[in-house]
C-alpha cells in the first residue's frame, strides 16, 4: 500500500503544473479519447480536463460521473440532459444536436473513481462552504493521493477553522507517504490526534516489519508518532467497549425496573406470585400502538407528542385490566400460593390469546416521534440512542412518582400499613381487601407503563411479557420483597451483572450465570439486599 502511495505521488508535480497552467478551450483532439475503446488514453483525456479546470472541462466531468456523457459520430462528445431523452449538447460547441446513434461513454471502475475525485477535488476550491466541506468529506471517504497538490493549494487558501482542521486531515493522510521525512512525521501526528478508529488502517503499516524484519517505514521518530496514535486508539477503544456495557447494563436494568417495580408492589403487599405480571407490560405496549394509530389517522401534526398520551392510556388500560383480574380471580385465592400460581399462568395465557384474536399474531410496530431518533456520540464507535435515553430518564420519573405515592400519601400509608401488618391493619379499620385492589391496580399500571417504554425500543407482540417475567422476579427478590430501594438496586444490579458476563460468555451463558450467583446471594441471605419490617416479615 505505502509503495502504491508513493507512485501515485511521484506523478503528482506533473498534475499540479498541469493545474497551474492556464487555462484554454477545449478542442475535439482533446475529448476525442473519451469516445474510443482504449481506457488508458482516456485517463490522460480526464487528466486533461482536470488541468483545464474551466466550465467546459468541469461540465464533461460532471457528466462522466453521472452517465449523461455520449459518444457521437466522428468521436463527436455530446452531454445529455436528464430531462431531454432525444437531444444533447455538443461538449466543444454547445450546440443541441440529435442523439440519434450516439452511445454513452463507458469508463471502469478505476476510471470512475479518477472521476469522482478529481470533481472532489476540483470542488475544495469552491467560494461556497457547503461545496468544499462535501468535498473534503469525500476525499476523506477515500483518499487519493494523487489530489494532494490540490488539497495543499486549498489547505493554504481555507479560511473556516473547521473546515481547515479537516483539511488538515486529509493533508495527513495523502501525506503518509511523502518522500519527505518531516512531512510523513507530521502527517502521522495529524492522523494520531484525530482519534478516529478509522485512522488506525493507515497508522498500522507505518510500525509494520517487512518479510526481512525491517520496518516498512524507516524514520524512528515517524513509527514512534505511529505508535503513539495506536495505543491512544486502543485505550479510546478499551474506554468506548467499557462506557458501551455499562451504558448496555444501564438500559437494561430501566427497563427491567418498569417491569419488576410493579411486581414488587403487589407481591410486597399480598404476596401473590403473579405469572400474568409480564402480560400488563403487553397491554401497555398495544395502547401505546392504537394511540399511536389514532395520532396518525386523526392528527397527524401532532404526532411528535402521542407519548404524552400514551402513557396515562397505557396505565390506566394496564390497571383496568389489573383490578378486573384481582376482583375476578386472584382475592379469591389469597393465602393459596400454589394454586395462585398456576392459575395466574392460565390468565397469562388467556389474555396472550386474546391479544392474537383482537390484533393478530404478528408482531406491531410502533413508530419512535422525531425527538427520540438519533443518539448522542459518546464516543466514535458508540452512540447512545435517544430512546434508550428517554426510557432511563422515564423509568427514574416512574421511582420517584411511585415513591411518593407510598411514602407520601393516604393510599401509600394504608398500603404499608397492609404490608407489614395485615391483621393489625384490619383492626384499624383499614379496609385490606380494597386496599389489596387499589395496590394490584397499581402495580398492574406500572407495569403497563414498562411496555410502553418497551414499545419504543422493539416491535410489540402478543409474547412481549413473557421475555421479562423471570428477569423481574429475579430482581424483586434480589432486592427484598416490598422494597422500593432493593427493587431499583436489583434491577441496575441484574442488568449490569449480566452485560458485563454477555461479551465473555454470550447472552444465553450470561442468565444462566446470573441466575447461579443469585441462588447463592439467596443462600447466604433469604430476605435479599433490604430486609422487610414488621410482623409479617
Amino acid at each position: 500500500m505505502i509503495a502504491r502511495l508513493r507512485y501515485c505521488l511521484c506523478a503528482a508535480p506533473l498534475l499540479f503544473a498541469l493545474v497551474v497552467s492556464a487555462a484554454h478551450a477545449l478542442t475535439p483532439a482533446e475529448l476525442e479519447p473519451l469516445a474510443g475503446d482504449d481506457f488508458e488514453e482516456k485517463s490522460a483525456a480526464i487528466d486533461k480536463l482536470v488541468a483545464m479546470h474551466d466550465p467546459a472541462s468541469l461540465a464533461v466531468l460532471n457528466a462522466l460521473a453521472d452517465n449523461r456523457a455520449l459518444a457521437g459520430t466522428s468521436a463527436q462528445v455530446l452531454i445529455q440532459d436528464s430531462d431531454d431523452a432525444d437531444h444533447a449538447r455538443d461538449a466543444i460547441t454547445g450546440k443541441t444536436v440529435t442523439i440519434g446513434d450516439a452511445q454513452p461513454i463507458t469508463l471502469n471502475n478505476l476510471l470512475r473513481s479518477k472521476v469522482s475525485g478529481a470533481l472532489a477535488g476540483l470542488r475544495l476550491a469552491s467560494p461556497d462552504p457547503q461545496a468544499r466541506r462535501a468535498a473534503i468529506e469525500a476525499l476523506l471517504a477515500n483518499p487519493d493521493p494523487s489530489m494532494k497538490p490540490l488539497i495543499d493549494s486549498a489547505r493554504a487558501k481555507e479560511t473556516d477553522p473547521a473546515l481547515k482542521r479537516r483539511l488538515d486531515t486529509l493533508w495527513a493522510m495523502t501525506a503518509l507517504s511523502d518522500r519527505d521525512a518531516a512531512k510523513r512525521l507530521e502527517a502521522a501526528t495529524l492522523v494520531a490526534a484525530r482519534r478516529d478508529p478509522d485512522m488506525y488502517a493507515l497508522l498500522r503499516p507505518l510500525v509494520a516489519k517487512e518479510a526481512d524484519g525491517t520496518f516498512a517505514e524507516p524514520d524512528a521518530r515517524v513509527r514512534e508518532a505511529a505508535q503513539k496514535g495506536i495505543d491512544a486508539l486502543d485505550s479510546m477503544a478499551r474506554e468506548s467497549r467499557i462506557a458501551g456495557t455499562v451504558f448496555a447494563g444501564i438500559s437494561l436494568g430501566s427497563v427491567l425496573l418498569l417491569a419488576a417495580l410493579g411486581l414488587a408492589i403487589t407481591y410486597g403487599v399480598i404476596g401473590v406470585i403473579n405469572m400474568a405480571h409480564g402480560e400488563f407490560l403487553m397491554i401497555g405496549a398495544y395502547a401505546t400502538y392504537l394511540v399511536q394509530n389514532l395520532f396518525q389517522r386523526y392528527a397527524p401534526g401532532a404526532f411528535d407528542w402521542y407519548p404524552l398520551v400514551a402513557v396515562p392510556a397505557a396505565f390506566l388500560a394496564a390497571a383496568a385490566v389489573g383490578i378486573v383480574i384481582e376482583r375476578l380471580v386472584i382475592r379469591h385465592l389469597y393465602g393459596r400460593p400454589l394454586e395462585t400460581l398456576l392459575t395466574t399462568f392460565g390468565v397469562s395465557l388467556v389474555l396472550m390469546q386474546a391479544t392474537r384474536s383482537i390484533f393478530g399474531a404478528q408482531n406491531v410496530q410502533v413508530a419512535n416521534p422525531h425527538w427520540m431518533t438519533g443518539g448522542v456520540a459518546l464516543f466514535p464507535d458508540l452512540i447512545l440512542p435517544y430512546n434508550r435515553l428517554t426510557i432511563l430518564a422515564f423509568s427514574l420519573a416512574v421511582i420517584a412518582i411511585a415513591w411518593a405515592v407510598l411514602t407520601r400519601t393516604r393510599l401509600g400509608l394504608f398500603v404499608r400499613a397492609v404490608t407489614q401488618n395485615r391483621s393489625m391493619a384490619a383492626c384499624v379499620g383499614i379496609k385490606t381487601a380494597l386496599i389489596d385492589s387499589y395496590a394490584f391496580a397499581f402495580g398492574a399500571g406500572i407495569a403497563g407503563l414498562g411496555g410502553c417504554a418497551l414499545s419504543q425500543i422493539g416491535n410489540v407482540g402478543p409474547d412481549l411479557g413473557q421475555s421479562y417475567i423471570v428477569d423481574s422476579f429475579m430482581a424483586v427478590v434480589l432486592g427484598g420483597v416490598g422494597q422500593l430501594a432493593g427493587t431499583v438496586l436489583g434491577s441496575f444490579g441484574l442488568g449490569l451483572l449480566a452485560k458485563a458476563i454477555e461479551p465473555f460468555s454470550g447472552p444465553v451463558l450470561a442468565k444462566i450465570a446470573v441466575l447461579v450467583l443469585i441462588v447463592l446471594f439467596i443462600q447466604k441471605r433469604p430476605q435479599g439486599l433490604f430486609a422487610l419490617k414488621g410482623r409479617s416479615a
